[in-house]
């Protein structure tokens, strides 16, 4: 149940009634707040689920809130977490450590999602599965994404559990 959006600089957040804190006024604040709760939840659920998913994940993205909400997100689920602010950090990390799996938005300073895309996808040695994350809302962008190779595209605002319900499918 969802019950509004919440604007955070660039990108919006689905939240629900649960995740609302009192007495946020600023988005970092809001932030702080939400990753300690979600480090207590999956704290939680993880007793019941063992942590032997050791994989590397890779997240780019020029949005500093979406880059550590994810980590934070990914890291509580026992993920390996990476992050590159811009799409040519991402492809110079991607190129030198390989990771399992790279979480890209689209639009992006420096270089954008797609030319990323088409360099990770030129280079024989670097297939892993991409995830894309977007605000675009044109079946263009996704067409496109498609063409070349992407594993996922997710429109922001997305829920947490899409996008790990998106890497279970895709790692396991």
């Amino acid at each position: 149940m969802y019950y509004g959006l919440r604007r955070l600089r660039l990108s919006y957040f689905v939240f629900s009634k649960r995740d609302s804190i009192p007495n946020c006024r600023t988005a970092s604040e809001w932030f702080y707040y939400r990753r300690k709760q979600l480090s207590q939840i999956t704290s939680a659920k993880d007793k019941r689920i063992p942590l032997n998913n050791q994989h590397h994940i890779l997240v780019v993205d020029d949005d500093p809130e979406i880059v550590q909400t994810i980590a934070a997100t990914l890291s509580g689920k026992g993920y390996q977490v990476s992050t590159a602010h811009d799409g040519n950090q991402g492809v110079a990390y991607a190129e030198t450590k390989n990771p399992d799996l790279v979480i890209l938005d689209l639009m992006m300073p420096r270089r954008s999602g797609f030319l990323v895309l088409e360099r990770l996808r030129q280079n024989a040695e670097m297939q892993m599965p991409i995830i894309m994350i977007t605000g675009n809302e044109g079946m263009r962008h996704k067409k496109y994404a498609e063409l070349l190779g992407v594993d996922d595209y997710i429109q922001k605002p997305f829920t947490m559990d899409r996008l790990l319900q998106s890497l279970s499918d895709i790692l396991d």
